[in-house]
Protein backbone atom coordinates (compact mmCIF):
# COMPACT_ATOMS: atom_id res chain seq x y z
CA UNK A 1 0.00 0.00 0.00
CA UNK A 2 1.01 4.04 -0.93
CA UNK A 3 0.86 6.39 1.51
CA UNK A 4 -2.80 7.58 1.49
CA UNK A 5 -1.83 11.36 1.22
CA UNK A 6 -1.27 10.91 -2.46
CA UNK A 7 -4.46 11.34 -3.13
CA UNK A 8 -4.96 14.34 -0.74
CA UNK A 9 -2.15 15.95 -2.30
CA UNK A 10 -2.97 15.80 -5.91
CA UNK A 11 -6.45 17.69 -5.42
CA UNK A 12 -6.64 19.62 -2.99
CA UNK A 13 -8.95 22.72 -2.97
CA UNK A 14 -12.57 22.92 -3.42
CA UNK A 15 -14.02 25.47 -5.25
CA UNK A 16 -17.50 26.17 -3.40
CA UNK A 17 -19.42 27.84 -5.64
CA UNK A 18 -18.72 25.61 -8.55
CA UNK A 19 -21.97 23.26 -10.16
CA UNK A 20 -21.57 20.04 -10.00
CA UNK A 21 -21.31 19.37 -13.77
CA UNK A 22 -18.21 21.34 -13.71
CA UNK A 23 -16.37 19.16 -10.69
CA UNK A 24 -16.92 15.97 -13.25
CA UNK A 25 -13.94 15.12 -15.51
CA UNK A 26 -14.06 15.03 -19.38
CA UNK A 27 -10.82 13.43 -20.38
CA UNK A 28 -9.01 14.20 -23.49
CA UNK A 29 -5.91 12.65 -24.79
CA UNK A 30 -3.06 11.02 -24.18
CA UNK A 31 0.11 11.61 -25.03
CA UNK A 32 4.19 10.85 -24.27
CA UNK A 33 5.75 13.60 -25.47
CA UNK A 34 9.81 13.27 -26.61
CA UNK A 35 11.04 9.82 -24.51
CA UNK A 36 14.27 10.01 -23.28
CA UNK A 37 16.55 6.75 -22.79
CA UNK A 38 15.43 6.18 -19.08
CA UNK A 39 12.05 8.12 -18.95
CA UNK A 40 8.78 8.88 -20.10
CA UNK A 41 6.40 11.87 -20.01
CA UNK A 42 2.73 11.55 -20.07
CA UNK A 43 0.52 13.67 -19.88
CA UNK A 44 -3.68 13.52 -19.81
CA UNK A 45 -5.17 16.08 -20.85
CA UNK A 46 -8.61 16.92 -19.54
CA UNK A 47 -11.67 19.38 -19.20
CA UNK A 48 -13.97 20.06 -15.62
CA UNK A 49 -12.42 19.03 -12.15
CA UNK A 50 -12.61 22.28 -11.24
CA UNK A 51 -12.69 21.01 -7.57
CA UNK A 52 -9.31 19.60 -8.57
CA UNK A 53 -9.74 16.47 -6.87
CA UNK A 54 -9.29 13.76 -9.59
CA UNK A 55 -6.09 11.72 -9.47
CA UNK A 56 -4.89 9.13 -12.11
CA UNK A 57 -3.20 5.73 -10.97
CA UNK A 58 -0.29 4.59 -13.18
CA UNK A 59 1.10 1.54 -13.61
CA UNK A 60 3.42 0.02 -16.60
CA UNK A 61 5.04 -3.13 -17.86
CA UNK A 62 7.62 -3.77 -21.06
CA UNK A 63 6.06 -4.78 -23.99
CA UNK A 64 5.36 -8.56 -23.84
CA UNK A 65 5.55 -8.62 -20.27
CA UNK A 66 3.02 -9.81 -18.03
CA UNK A 67 4.12 -7.99 -14.86
CA UNK A 68 2.85 -4.79 -14.02
CA UNK A 69 4.46 -2.81 -11.92
CA UNK A 70 3.12 0.31 -10.03
CA UNK A 71 4.01 3.64 -10.86
CA UNK A 72 4.07 6.99 -9.18
CA UNK A 73 0.44 9.00 -9.46
CA UNK A 74 0.55 11.43 -12.24
CA UNK A 75 0.33 14.86 -10.82
CA UNK A 76 -3.24 17.17 -11.16
CA UNK A 77 -2.03 20.46 -13.07
CA UNK A 78 -5.05 22.48 -12.98
CA UNK A 79 -5.01 25.00 -15.79
CA UNK A 80 -3.49 28.09 -15.06
CA UNK A 81 -0.50 31.17 -16.13
CA UNK A 82 2.71 32.86 -14.84
CA UNK A 83 3.26 36.39 -16.77
CA UNK A 84 3.46 35.43 -20.70
CA UNK A 85 2.96 32.19 -20.47
CA UNK A 86 -0.35 29.62 -20.01
CA UNK A 87 -0.86 25.96 -19.49
CA UNK A 88 -3.55 23.58 -19.88
CA UNK A 89 -5.76 21.95 -17.65
CA UNK A 90 -4.64 18.03 -16.76
CA UNK A 91 -2.79 15.03 -15.11
CA UNK A 92 0.87 15.12 -16.19
CA UNK A 93 3.77 12.83 -14.89
CA UNK A 94 6.72 10.63 -15.16
CA UNK A 95 7.97 6.63 -15.57
CA UNK A 96 11.26 6.36 -13.85
CA UNK A 97 14.28 4.09 -14.78
CA UNK A 98 13.03 2.32 -17.84
CA UNK A 99 15.45 0.81 -20.45
CA UNK A 100 16.85 2.54 -23.37
CA UNK A 101 15.02 1.46 -26.57
CA UNK A 102 12.62 -0.40 -25.22
CA UNK A 103 8.37 -0.33 -25.53
CA UNK A 104 6.57 0.43 -22.80
CA UNK A 105 2.27 -0.73 -22.77
CA UNK A 106 1.02 2.00 -19.66
CA UNK A 107 -2.07 1.79 -17.33
CA UNK A 108 -4.08 5.05 -16.73
CA UNK A 109 -6.66 5.00 -14.60
CA UNK A 110 -8.34 8.40 -14.19
CA UNK A 111 -10.81 8.43 -10.39
CA UNK A 112 -13.25 11.34 -9.80
CA UNK A 113 -15.68 11.16 -7.31
CA UNK A 114 -17.83 13.40 -9.00
CA UNK A 115 -18.12 11.92 -12.12
CA UNK A 116 -15.85 10.94 -15.50
CA UNK A 117 -13.79 7.83 -14.52
CA UNK A 118 -11.77 6.58 -16.98
CA UNK A 119 -9.09 4.23 -18.21
CA UNK A 120 -6.69 4.42 -20.94
CA UNK A 121 -3.60 2.18 -22.37
CA UNK A 122 -1.04 3.28 -24.35
CA UNK A 123 2.23 2.21 -25.91
CA UNK A 124 5.02 4.30 -25.46
CA UNK A 125 9.29 3.57 -25.88
CA UNK A 126 12.36 5.33 -24.57
CA UNK A 127 15.13 6.09 -27.12
CA UNK A 128 18.17 4.35 -28.03
CA UNK A 129 21.49 6.11 -26.70
CA UNK A 130 23.20 7.20 -29.52
CA UNK A 131 26.91 6.14 -30.04
CA UNK A 132 29.75 6.79 -32.94
CA UNK A 133 29.22 4.36 -35.66
CA UNK A 134 31.17 1.06 -35.55
CA UNK A 135 31.63 1.74 -39.12
CA UNK A 136 32.01 4.58 -41.30
CA UNK A 137 34.54 6.74 -43.83
CA UNK A 138 37.57 7.76 -41.54
CA UNK A 139 39.15 10.77 -42.88
CA UNK A 140 41.68 11.63 -41.22
CA UNK A 141 42.28 15.58 -41.14
CA UNK A 142 44.96 18.09 -40.16
CA UNK A 143 44.36 21.57 -39.34
CA UNK A 144 45.64 22.88 -43.20
CA UNK A 145 42.69 20.07 -44.65
CA UNK A 146 39.55 20.02 -41.89
CA UNK A 147 38.07 23.27 -44.12
CA UNK A 148 37.97 20.78 -47.09
CA UNK A 149 36.58 17.75 -45.27
CA UNK A 150 33.82 19.55 -43.52
CA UNK A 151 32.67 20.83 -46.36
CA UNK A 152 32.62 17.65 -48.42
CA UNK A 153 31.73 15.69 -45.32
CA UNK A 154 28.78 12.68 -46.07
CA UNK A 155 26.43 11.17 -43.53
CA UNK A 156 28.26 8.31 -41.94
CA UNK A 157 31.83 9.92 -42.42
CA UNK A 158 34.19 10.04 -39.35
CA UNK A 159 36.20 13.18 -39.48
CA UNK A 160 38.87 12.44 -36.99
CA UNK A 161 41.35 15.55 -36.13
CA UNK A 162 44.97 14.44 -36.31
CA UNK A 163 47.72 16.40 -33.70
CA UNK A 164 47.80 20.21 -33.68
CA UNK A 165 45.97 23.03 -33.35
CA UNK A 166 42.77 23.71 -34.52
CA UNK A 167 40.40 27.21 -35.00
CA UNK A 168 36.77 27.31 -34.24
CA UNK A 169 34.86 26.12 -37.02
CA UNK A 170 31.28 25.86 -38.09
CA UNK A 171 29.69 22.79 -39.52
CA UNK A 172 27.35 23.01 -42.19
CA UNK A 173 26.33 19.14 -43.03
CA UNK A 174 24.16 17.09 -41.71
CA UNK A 175 23.97 12.90 -40.90
CA UNK A 176 21.26 10.93 -40.82
CA UNK A 177 19.59 8.67 -37.98
CA UNK A 178 21.18 5.50 -39.33
CA UNK A 179 24.29 7.46 -40.45
CA UNK A 180 25.54 10.24 -38.25
CA UNK A 181 28.38 12.82 -39.04
CA UNK A 182 31.45 12.54 -36.74
CA UNK A 183 34.00 14.71 -35.63
CA UNK A 184 36.32 12.80 -33.14
CA UNK A 185 39.44 14.23 -31.51
CA UNK A 186 42.49 12.55 -30.83
CA UNK A 187 44.75 13.05 -27.51
CA UNK A 188 47.16 15.61 -29.67
CA UNK A 189 44.55 18.09 -31.21
CA UNK A 190 43.62 20.67 -29.59
CA UNK A 191 40.20 23.63 -30.93
CA UNK A 192 40.65 26.72 -29.82
CA UNK A 193 37.52 28.79 -30.18
CA UNK A 194 33.84 28.35 -31.02
CA UNK A 195 33.02 24.70 -32.78
CA UNK A 196 28.90 25.74 -34.16
CA UNK A 197 26.39 24.14 -35.33
CA UNK A 198 23.16 25.91 -36.74
CA UNK A 199 20.23 23.95 -37.51
CA UNK A 200 22.15 20.59 -37.81
CA UNK A 201 20.89 17.29 -37.49
CA UNK A 202 22.39 13.80 -36.21
CA UNK A 203 26.11 14.65 -35.62
CA UNK A 204 28.34 13.40 -33.08
CA UNK A 205 30.99 15.41 -31.85
CA UNK A 206 33.18 13.25 -29.62
CA UNK A 207 36.79 13.32 -27.81
CA UNK A 208 37.80 16.84 -28.40
CA UNK A 209 39.65 19.19 -26.52
CA UNK A 210 38.62 22.65 -26.95
CA UNK A 211 39.39 26.01 -25.78
CA UNK A 212 36.05 27.58 -26.37
CA UNK A 213 32.72 26.58 -26.48
CA UNK A 214 30.05 24.11 -28.65
CA UNK A 215 27.01 26.09 -29.55
CA UNK A 216 24.38 23.65 -31.09
CA UNK A 217 21.36 26.59 -32.03
CA UNK A 218 18.18 25.21 -33.40
CA UNK A 219 19.89 21.93 -34.08
CA UNK A 220 17.94 17.63 -33.43
CA UNK A 221 20.17 15.03 -32.06
CA UNK A 222 23.20 16.07 -31.69
CA UNK A 223 25.36 13.89 -29.34
CA UNK A 224 28.26 15.60 -27.53
CA UNK A 225 30.52 13.30 -25.83
CA UNK A 226 33.74 12.58 -23.85
CA UNK A 227 34.75 16.53 -24.78
CA UNK A 228 37.27 18.77 -22.45
CA UNK A 229 36.26 21.50 -22.40
CA UNK A 230 37.97 25.04 -21.02
CA UNK A 231 35.59 28.07 -21.61
CA UNK A 232 36.90 31.02 -22.58
CA UNK A 233 35.71 34.90 -21.87
CA UNK A 234 36.20 35.45 -25.64
CA UNK A 235 32.77 32.98 -26.09
CA UNK A 236 31.02 34.79 -22.87
CA UNK A 237 32.51 31.90 -20.57
CA UNK A 238 30.39 29.60 -21.62
CA UNK A 239 30.80 25.52 -22.50
CA UNK A 240 28.10 23.56 -24.20
CA UNK A 241 24.56 26.21 -25.16
CA UNK A 242 22.04 26.17 -27.28
CA UNK A 243 20.39 29.43 -27.38
CA UNK A 244 17.89 28.33 -29.73
CA UNK A 245 14.64 25.67 -29.82
CA UNK A 246 16.46 22.05 -30.01
CA UNK A 247 15.51 18.54 -29.89
CA UNK A 248 16.84 15.72 -28.57
CA UNK A 249 20.49 16.56 -28.09
CA UNK A 250 22.75 13.88 -25.47
CA UNK A 251 25.62 15.50 -23.85
CA UNK A 252 27.23 13.42 -21.72
CA UNK A 253 30.50 12.19 -19.88
CA UNK A 254 32.08 15.60 -20.63
CA UNK A 255 34.92 17.51 -18.37
CA UNK A 256 33.82 21.37 -18.79
CA UNK A 257 35.68 23.87 -16.66
CA UNK A 258 34.87 27.77 -16.77
CA UNK A 259 36.25 31.17 -15.41
CA UNK A 260 34.38 31.76 -12.54
CA UNK A 261 36.10 31.61 -9.11
CA UNK A 262 34.98 30.50 -6.15
CA UNK A 263 34.67 33.51 -3.93
CA UNK A 264 32.02 36.11 -2.37
CA UNK A 265 32.43 38.78 -5.31
CA UNK A 266 31.18 36.09 -7.88
CA UNK A 267 27.91 34.86 -5.26
CA UNK A 268 24.62 35.23 -6.73
CA UNK A 269 22.73 37.29 -9.96
CA UNK A 270 24.32 40.51 -10.31
CA UNK A 271 27.97 38.78 -8.60
CA UNK A 272 31.28 39.32 -10.66
CA UNK A 273 30.20 35.55 -12.63
CA UNK A 274 30.33 34.46 -16.20
CA UNK A 275 29.03 31.26 -18.28
CA UNK A 276 26.73 28.62 -18.06
CA UNK A 277 28.32 25.13 -18.30
CA UNK A 278 25.29 23.37 -20.25
CA UNK A 279 22.34 25.65 -21.35
CA UNK A 280 19.40 23.96 -23.81
CA UNK A 281 16.00 24.88 -24.46
CA UNK A 282 13.51 22.98 -26.04
CA UNK A 283 12.52 18.95 -25.32
CA UNK A 284 13.63 15.77 -25.07
CA UNK A 285 17.16 16.70 -23.90
CA UNK A 286 19.17 14.26 -22.04
CA UNK A 287 22.59 15.96 -19.83
CA UNK A 288 23.87 13.09 -18.17
CA UNK A 289 27.45 12.29 -16.16
CA UNK A 290 29.00 15.07 -16.99
CA UNK A 291 31.60 17.54 -14.36
CA UNK A 292 31.23 20.82 -14.91
CA UNK A 293 32.87 23.62 -12.50
CA UNK A 294 33.52 27.16 -12.30
CA UNK A 295 30.09 28.92 -13.47
CA UNK A 296 28.00 31.27 -12.79
CA UNK A 297 25.09 28.84 -13.77
CA UNK A 298 26.63 24.55 -14.23
CA UNK A 299 23.40 23.59 -15.80
CA UNK A 300 20.45 25.65 -17.38
CA UNK A 301 17.63 26.09 -19.29
CA UNK A 302 16.84 29.31 -21.14
CA UNK A 303 13.92 32.09 -19.06
CA UNK A 304 10.92 34.22 -19.84
CA UNK A 305 10.70 34.87 -23.47
CA UNK A 306 13.75 32.66 -24.27
CA UNK A 307 12.53 29.91 -23.20
CA UNK A 308 10.79 27.43 -25.36
CA UNK A 309 9.25 23.96 -25.45
CA UNK A 310 11.21 23.11 -21.98
CA UNK A 311 10.08 19.66 -21.36
CA UNK A 312 10.74 15.93 -21.11
CA UNK A 313 14.53 17.32 -20.34
CA UNK A 314 16.67 15.16 -18.25
CA UNK A 315 19.52 16.51 -16.10
CA UNK A 316 20.97 12.88 -14.36
CA UNK A 317 24.38 11.74 -12.52
CA UNK A 318 25.93 15.35 -13.16
CA UNK A 319 29.13 16.18 -10.55
CA UNK A 320 28.56 19.78 -10.11
CA UNK A 321 31.43 22.34 -8.56
CA UNK A 322 31.66 25.74 -7.89
CA UNK A 323 28.55 27.15 -8.72
CA UNK A 324 28.13 30.91 -8.39
CA UNK A 325 24.56 31.71 -8.74
CA UNK A 326 22.60 28.33 -9.56
CA UNK A 327 24.44 24.55 -9.71
CA UNK A 328 21.19 23.69 -11.68
CA UNK A 329 18.93 26.43 -12.87
CA UNK A 330 15.62 24.22 -14.02
CA UNK A 331 13.89 27.72 -15.06
CA UNK A 332 10.65 27.84 -17.29
CA UNK A 333 10.50 24.05 -17.15
CA UNK A 334 6.99 23.46 -18.98
CA UNK A 335 6.83 19.94 -17.63
CA UNK A 336 8.69 17.15 -16.45
CA UNK A 337 12.26 18.31 -16.08
CA UNK A 338 13.63 15.70 -14.29
CA UNK A 339 16.48 16.64 -11.95
CA UNK A 340 18.25 13.27 -10.79
CA UNK A 341 21.09 12.04 -8.75
CA UNK A 342 22.90 14.73 -9.45
CA UNK A 343 26.06 15.53 -6.67
CA UNK A 344 26.58 19.44 -5.84
CA UNK A 345 29.47 20.99 -4.45
CA UNK A 346 29.99 24.45 -3.44
CA UNK A 347 27.05 26.37 -4.47
CA UNK A 348 25.06 29.76 -4.47
CA UNK A 349 21.77 28.49 -4.80
CA UNK A 350 22.10 24.47 -5.25
CA UNK A 351 18.53 24.11 -7.82
CA UNK A 352 16.35 26.45 -9.13
CA UNK A 353 12.67 25.93 -10.45
CA UNK A 354 12.37 30.01 -11.13
CA UNK A 355 9.38 29.40 -11.84
CA UNK A 356 7.87 25.72 -12.97
CA UNK A 357 4.82 26.37 -15.17
CA UNK A 358 2.51 23.74 -13.59
CA UNK A 359 4.77 21.36 -13.19
CA UNK A 360 5.60 18.60 -12.61
CA UNK A 361 9.62 19.67 -12.21
CA UNK A 362 11.12 16.72 -9.87
CA UNK A 363 14.25 17.13 -8.22
CA UNK A 364 14.93 13.88 -7.20
CA UNK A 365 18.16 12.07 -5.11
CA UNK A 366 20.57 14.99 -5.54
CA UNK A 367 23.27 15.73 -2.93
CA UNK A 368 24.26 19.21 -2.25
CA UNK A 369 27.29 20.01 0.24
CA UNK A 370 28.02 23.71 0.84
CA UNK A 371 24.80 25.82 -0.05
CA UNK A 372 25.12 29.20 0.60
CA UNK A 373 22.06 30.86 0.17
CA UNK A 374 18.78 28.48 -0.30
CA UNK A 375 18.82 25.19 -2.09
CA UNK A 376 15.71 24.96 -3.94
CA UNK A 377 15.28 28.75 -5.53
CA UNK A 378 11.08 28.18 -6.04
CA UNK A 379 10.53 31.97 -6.93
CA UNK A 380 8.40 33.79 -9.04
CA UNK A 381 4.95 31.65 -8.07
CA UNK A 382 6.88 28.57 -8.69
CA UNK A 383 3.66 25.59 -9.44
CA UNK A 384 4.48 21.76 -8.99
CA UNK A 385 7.82 20.96 -7.93
CA UNK A 386 8.00 17.42 -6.94
CA UNK A 387 10.83 17.61 -4.59
CA UNK A 388 11.72 14.23 -3.49
CA UNK A 389 14.83 12.00 -1.44
CA UNK A 390 17.34 14.60 -1.98
CA UNK A 391 20.45 15.04 1.06
CA UNK A 392 21.15 18.82 1.64
CA UNK A 393 24.36 20.42 3.91
CA UNK A 394 24.28 23.92 3.95
CA UNK A 395 25.15 26.82 5.39
CA UNK A 396 22.41 28.78 8.04
CA UNK A 397 19.07 26.74 7.42
CA UNK A 398 18.47 23.27 6.44
CA UNK A 399 16.03 24.13 4.30
CA UNK A 400 14.63 27.62 3.07
CA UNK A 401 13.46 30.15 0.48
CA UNK A 402 11.94 33.39 0.19
CA UNK A 403 10.40 34.07 -3.20
CA UNK A 404 8.01 36.99 -1.56
CA UNK A 405 5.08 35.15 -3.83
CA UNK A 406 3.56 31.70 -3.33
CA UNK A 407 4.83 28.32 -3.63
CA UNK A 408 1.97 26.27 -4.97
CA UNK A 409 1.58 22.62 -5.30
CA UNK A 410 4.69 21.59 -3.94
CA UNK A 411 5.63 18.26 -2.72
CA UNK A 412 8.72 17.33 -0.63
CA UNK A 413 8.98 13.87 0.90
CA UNK A 414 11.90 11.85 2.14
CA UNK A 415 14.00 14.40 1.93
CA UNK A 416 17.41 14.95 4.24
CA UNK A 417 18.21 19.11 5.13
CA UNK A 418 20.77 20.05 7.36
CA UNK A 419 22.35 22.93 8.36
CA UNK A 420 23.90 25.12 11.13
CA UNK A 421 24.91 28.90 11.85
CA UNK A 422 24.01 31.35 8.68
CA UNK A 423 26.04 34.02 7.27
CA UNK A 424 25.51 36.69 4.93
CA UNK A 425 27.60 36.86 1.48
CA UNK A 426 27.66 39.48 -1.19
CA UNK A 427 24.56 40.60 0.38
CA UNK A 428 22.48 37.51 0.80
CA UNK A 429 21.33 35.43 4.11
CA UNK A 430 22.01 31.78 4.95
CA UNK A 431 18.99 31.97 6.73
CA UNK A 432 17.81 32.58 10.26
CA UNK A 433 18.76 29.88 12.88
CA UNK A 434 16.00 28.15 11.64
CA UNK A 435 15.43 24.34 10.10
CA UNK A 436 13.38 25.31 7.69
CA UNK A 437 12.00 28.37 6.58
CA UNK A 438 9.17 28.17 4.12
CA UNK A 439 6.80 31.35 4.72
CA UNK A 440 5.83 31.11 1.34
CA UNK A 441 4.60 27.70 1.14
CA UNK A 442 0.64 27.27 0.28
CA UNK A 443 -0.20 24.97 2.64
CA UNK A 444 -3.23 24.11 1.54
CA UNK A 445 -1.93 22.71 -1.67
CA UNK A 446 0.92 21.34 -0.80
CA UNK A 447 2.72 18.61 1.39
CA UNK A 448 5.67 18.23 3.16
CA UNK A 449 6.04 15.38 5.50
CA UNK A 450 8.71 12.48 6.17
CA UNK A 451 11.70 14.67 5.96
CA UNK A 452 14.40 15.08 8.43
CA UNK A 453 15.57 18.08 9.57
CA UNK A 454 18.73 19.00 11.78
CA UNK A 455 21.25 21.80 12.62
CA UNK A 456 24.68 21.93 14.60
CA UNK A 457 22.64 24.81 16.81
CA UNK A 458 20.89 24.11 19.90
CA UNK A 459 17.70 24.98 19.26
CA UNK A 460 14.99 23.16 16.62
CA UNK A 461 12.90 25.80 15.38
CA UNK A 462 11.77 26.73 12.19
CA UNK A 463 8.40 27.92 9.93
CA UNK A 464 6.37 26.10 7.39
CA UNK A 465 3.59 28.46 5.66
CA UNK A 466 2.11 30.86 8.42
CA UNK A 467 2.94 28.35 11.11
CA UNK A 468 5.94 28.70 13.35
CA UNK A 469 7.36 25.55 15.79
CA UNK A 470 9.98 25.36 18.75
CA UNK A 471 10.65 21.53 18.75
CA UNK A 472 10.14 18.47 17.20
CA UNK A 473 6.88 18.06 18.77
CA UNK A 474 5.18 20.47 17.22
CA UNK A 475 6.75 20.07 14.03
CA UNK A 476 4.62 16.98 14.31
CA UNK A 477 1.76 18.00 15.66
CA UNK A 478 1.23 21.98 13.86
CA UNK A 479 2.11 21.49 10.58
CA UNK A 480 1.59 18.42 7.65
CA UNK A 481 5.23 17.12 9.15
CA UNK A 482 3.52 14.17 11.18
CA UNK A 483 6.41 11.52 10.31
CA UNK A 484 9.65 14.37 10.52
CA UNK A 485 12.95 13.35 12.33
CA UNK A 486 14.74 15.32 13.94
CA UNK A 487 18.60 14.75 12.70
CA UNK A 488 22.12 15.20 13.16
CA UNK A 489 25.25 14.67 11.68
CA UNK A 490 25.67 11.83 12.87
CA UNK A 491 23.28 10.37 10.53
CA UNK A 492 26.27 9.76 7.97
CA UNK A 493 28.11 6.97 8.17
CA UNK A 494 31.60 8.45 7.54
CA UNK A 495 32.27 12.12 9.59
CA UNK A 496 30.83 15.06 7.66
CA UNK A 497 31.73 18.52 8.92
CA UNK A 498 29.34 21.97 8.65
CA UNK A 499 30.57 24.19 6.17
CA UNK A 500 32.13 26.44 8.62
CA UNK A 501 30.40 29.89 7.93
CA UNK A 502 33.81 31.82 9.01
CA UNK A 503 35.05 30.57 5.97
CA UNK A 504 32.54 28.61 3.77
CA UNK A 505 34.01 29.84 0.24
CA UNK A 506 36.57 26.84 0.55
CA UNK A 507 36.21 25.08 -2.16
CA UNK A 508 35.12 21.52 -0.68
CA UNK A 509 36.09 18.65 -2.41
CA UNK A 510 32.80 16.26 -2.79
CA UNK A 511 32.01 14.47 0.53
CA UNK A 512 30.26 11.09 1.79
CA UNK A 513 27.03 11.92 2.25
CA UNK A 514 25.66 8.24 2.92
CA UNK A 515 23.53 7.67 5.77
CA UNK A 516 24.76 4.74 8.43
CA UNK A 517 22.62 1.94 8.71
CA UNK A 518 21.43 2.50 11.78
CA UNK A 519 20.82 6.12 12.18
CA UNK A 520 17.28 7.50 12.43
CA UNK A 521 17.33 8.10 9.32
CA UNK A 522 17.21 4.68 7.78
CA UNK A 523 13.53 2.88 7.49
CA UNK A 524 11.93 6.28 8.05
CA UNK A 525 11.23 7.60 4.43
CA UNK A 526 7.27 7.05 2.72
CA UNK A 527 7.42 4.22 -0.16
CA UNK A 528 6.97 5.99 -3.28
CA UNK A 529 6.18 3.48 -6.43
CA UNK A 530 8.71 3.55 -9.20
CA UNK A 531 10.93 6.20 -6.84
CA UNK A 532 12.74 3.90 -4.31
CA UNK A 533 11.29 0.25 -4.64
CA UNK A 534 14.31 -0.98 -4.59
CA UNK A 535 14.55 -0.24 -0.92
CA UNK A 536 16.43 -2.42 1.92
CA UNK A 537 15.31 -2.53 5.53
CA UNK A 538 11.68 -2.24 6.63
CA UNK A 539 10.33 1.02 4.59
CA UNK A 540 12.94 3.32 2.46
CA UNK A 541 16.04 5.64 3.95
CA UNK A 542 15.40 9.56 3.99
CA UNK A 543 18.07 11.25 1.89
CA UNK A 544 19.65 10.72 -1.91
CA UNK A 545 20.86 7.59 -1.13
CA UNK A 546 20.27 4.14 0.27
CA UNK A 547 22.52 3.21 3.62
CA UNK A 548 23.72 0.48 1.32
CA UNK A 549 24.37 2.10 -1.60
CA UNK A 550 27.50 3.85 -3.47
CA UNK A 551 28.51 7.30 -2.65
CA UNK A 552 28.76 7.48 -5.81
CA UNK A 553 27.30 10.29 -7.74
CA UNK A 554 26.35 7.76 -10.57
CA UNK A 555 24.78 5.25 -8.05
CA UNK A 556 21.24 5.10 -9.79
CA UNK A 557 18.25 5.68 -7.25
CA UNK A 558 16.24 3.22 -8.84
CA UNK A 559 16.32 -0.44 -9.26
Amino acid sequence: MYHPSYRWLLGVIALSNVACAQNATTAGSVSAPFPTFENLSLEWQISGDANANGDVSVRFRATGSTTWRDAMPLRRVPAGSNGARTWTNRHSGSLFGLQPATSYEIELRLNDVDGGNAQQIVTASTRAVPSVPSKGTLRTVTPATLATALSNAQPGDIIELGAGNYSGFTLARDGTATLPLTIRGTPSAQVTGEIALFARQHVFLTGLRINGRIRFNGSHNISITHCTIQAQTANEGHGIVSFLRSENAYIADNIITGTTVWAQASLGNNGSNLGEGILVTGPGHVIARNQVSNFRDNLSLLEDGEAVDQFSVDMLDNDLRNAADDAIEADFCFHNCRILRNRITNSFIAMSAQPSLGGPTYFIRNQAYNVLHIPFKLYRSSVGDVILHNTIVKNGDGLNAYPGSPINRALILNNIFLGGPAGTYNGFSSGSGRVVDLINLDTTNSLTNYNGYGTTLADFRGRIGAVSFNNLSELRSLTTESNAQHLSFAVFAAPVAFPDPGDPLVSFAPVNLNIAENSNAADRAVRIANINDGFSGTAPDLGALEATSSDSVFASGFE
